[in-house]
């Protein structure tokens, strides 16, 4: 479904013979841990600006605001996380549309401007400062493609937007044509172009480090090459969403210029294997695409978002929610990328489709006992990830494993400067050991006492003797090992 055509354009006028894509630097998210919030769903932090609010109703506004996110960034710092990416805080349609309020941040009618739900634009600067001083990076969703329903702009400006017959008469649809009906930008149009480029402008100067770009498949070829090339050189780290990538079209984006784009590929394989229990063999035929990938350390890996149904609902029992998006959560952990997790999904929060997936946000004084254990294992997984150079930033290579096991057990390694880590993700519905030999791995190990696994409060061990790798690891989990 990549759209070729843009692509090669993208391409040939990035390189554009002079060498000025790679004469810019290349920013860099790799190492970091990304923790995405939708501020009207994760915690009021002044209840002066409820104007509207109604918690009981799902699609109205719930009160979230960025005085609240300041309040529980040591909340985020304690998980482990080293950046925050927020969805949009732009001056919203003042009406609701279909139902729904504009709480989610997407249905914008003032690029520059906070919605004053969510406070002010000192109220942002306050969380960027607060955000950078702990050591994170804030991320800033920045939509480029539509304003909302009811924006002013709409009317006041028709000739920034596509019309039908234009839609009607356009080769590409995706670009051309309104998305889900909202006015659609023409970014070729010069004051369309200028505002959009300025937008990146003045959220730069309010201090964030990097952008998240929504719904990229609906946007002009030619204004994203020129837009990319604006973040490029100003240091600004840029992750795309098109919806369902897979790794061909997560390659084509970063030859394109996007340091980063979301994996559904592997966000659905996980939800099949993991949490759906079964074969990683999903899971297995996505990393074996890594090579393709230009920058595989930048791509952004995830179990769910604002945009899908959560990870534990893919299980009818609470219980089972909890314990296999624990797995995820670990699993995620072990893998070259920079990992996503959305606002609950460290406690296994459950929810179905938009908008049972943006439940408010739930802090420790509410939590249940389980709930509880699978943040601290969220919490370890991410602090493991965090000590290891291997695990941060290493090359992944995929280790072989007997067909009879490889529906049950996937094994890679992490390596860096000399250190080792091995990655076990372990189906099996029971406890299990396993010996394999390591000339069928293709390593050659050193002899290795039995090594606890590097996630706290894990119960898994590796052990090299006598030409063979063992392997003692519960039921359905994954876990990460020091081997050299």
């Amino acid at each position: 479904m990549r759209n070729l055509a843009l692509l090669g354009a993208l391409l040939t006028s990035l390189a554009g013979g002079s060498g000025a894509q790679t004469a810019l630097p290349l920013s860099s998210f790799e190492g970091q841990v990304i923790y995405q919030v939708m501020p009207d769903r994760f915690f009021d932090g002044n209840a002066g600006n409820n104007a509207g609010v109604n918690r009981a109703d799902p699609r109205a506004w719930h009160g979230g605001d960025l005085a609240g996110l300041t309040q529980k960034l040591p909340y985020i710092q304690r998980l482990g996380a080293t950046a925050v990416w927020l969805t949009p805080v732009y001056a919203q349609q003042t009406v609701n549309s279909f139902g729904t309020a504009p709480y989610h941040g997407y249905w914008p009618a003032d690029f520059r401007a906070v919605d004053p739900h969510f406070g002010t634009l000192a109220d942002f600067r306050a969380f960027v400062d607060g955000a950078q001083g702990a050591g994170m990076r804030v991320v800033l969703d920045q939509v480029i493609n539509h304003y909302g329903y009811e924006a002013a702009a709409v009317k006041l400006r028709p000739a920034w937007f596509n019309t039908q017959a234009q839609c009607d008469g356009a080769a590409n649809k995706d670009v051309d044509c309104p998305l889900a009906g909202l006015p659609d930008l023409r970014q070729s149009t010069p004051q369309v172009r200028e505002l959009l480029l300025g937008n990146a402008d003045f959220w730069r100067e309010q201090g964030v480090n990097a952008f998240r770009y929504d719904a990229i498949k609906h946007v002009e070829g030619p204004f994203l090459t020129e837009l990319l090339a604006a973040d490029r050189a100003a240091g600004t780290w840029t992750l795309g969403e098109w919806f369902d990538a897979d790794t061909g079209t997560v390659a084509d984006w970063q030859k394109a210029g996007f340091d980063s784009l979301f994996l559904f590929s592997l966000q659905d394989a996980m939800k099949r294997s993991v949490m759906g229990g079964q074969s990683l063999g999903a899971v297995r035929a996505v990393l074996e695409r890594q090579g393709e990938l230009p920058r595989p350390g930048e791509v952004a890996l995830f179990l769910d978002n604002h945009d899908v149904p959560r990870f534990a609902q893919g299980s009818l029992f609470d219980d089972e929610g909890r314990a296999r998006t624990r797995y995820g959560l670990r699993a995620l952990m072990t893998l070259r990328g920079v990992p996503v997790v959305w606002q609950g999904t460290e406690i296994a929060m459950r929810g179905g489709t938009d908008p049972d997936n943006r439940r408010d946000m739930r802090f420790e004084d509410q939590w249940t006992t389980e709930e509880r254990e699978v943040f601290d294992a969220t919490r370890a997984a991410i602090a493991a990830r965090r000590a290891s150079p291997a695990l941060s930033r290493g090359a992944q290579t995929l280790l072989p494993t007997p067909d009879r096991l490889s529906g049950d057990l996937l094994l890679f390694t992490r390596q860096l400067n000399g250190q080792t880590v091995l990655a076990a993700w372990h189906g099996g519905r029971e406890r299990h050991t396993y010996s394999l030999k390591l000339a069928s791995l293709g390593v050659n190990w050193q002899a290795l006492a039995a090594t606890p696994s590097l996630f706290a409060g894990q119960d898994a061990r590796v052990s090299v003797s006598g030409g063979y790798l063992h392997l003692s690891l519960p039921a359905r989990d994954a876990a990460a090992f020091r081997v050299e």
